[in-house]
């Protein structure tokens, strides 16, 4: 097997139990070898390692709440629109009668979008929120 140019090897010694945990998890999703996972986990890492300090990060902002609950909706609605300059893109939507779904795609200052994402979280009445924050891809290989 043929490496590629600038491509680097190294060994990791690992307890066993958790080499047969980790194999078994990438087969359940589908690399080929040990080095794609790990790769990305790499990736993953150095991605998340300074997203408050970027300039340009991208993500999203995934809220669940009860629509039913009294003003909940506008007031997600009118923090949106406080950080509008953030916002890409939104969609609503219904998962029951009672629930809603609401993804938000950001753009923007890490810093800004844990701000606004910890924000919306913490407005009583969102059962469960997530931020997820990626890269545009620009400075990983």
């Amino acid at each position: 097997m043929k490496t590629k140019p600038n491509t680097a090897r190294f060994a990791v010694s690992l307890d066993r139990e958790l080499l047969d945990s980790f194999d078994r998890v990438i087969q359940k999703q589908g690399y080929e070898t040990r080095s794609e996972a790990v790769r990305d986990l790499i990736r993953n890492r150095l991605v998340t390692q300074d997203w408050d300090e970027k300039e340009e990060t991208i993500g999203t902002i995934t809220l669940i709440f009860n629509h039913h609950l009294y003003a909940l909706s506008d007031e997600i609605n009118t923090k949106q629109h406080e950080h509008h300059s953030l916002i890409i893109s939104s969609m609503h939507v219904h998962l029951d009668y009672d629930n809603c779904l609401e993804i938000i795609a950001v753009k923007g200052s890490g810093k800004a979008i844990r701000r606004l994402a910890d924000t919306l979280i913490s407005i009583k009445g969102v059962k469960h929120g997530k931020l997820t924050l990626t890269t545009a891809g620009t400075e990983i290989s």
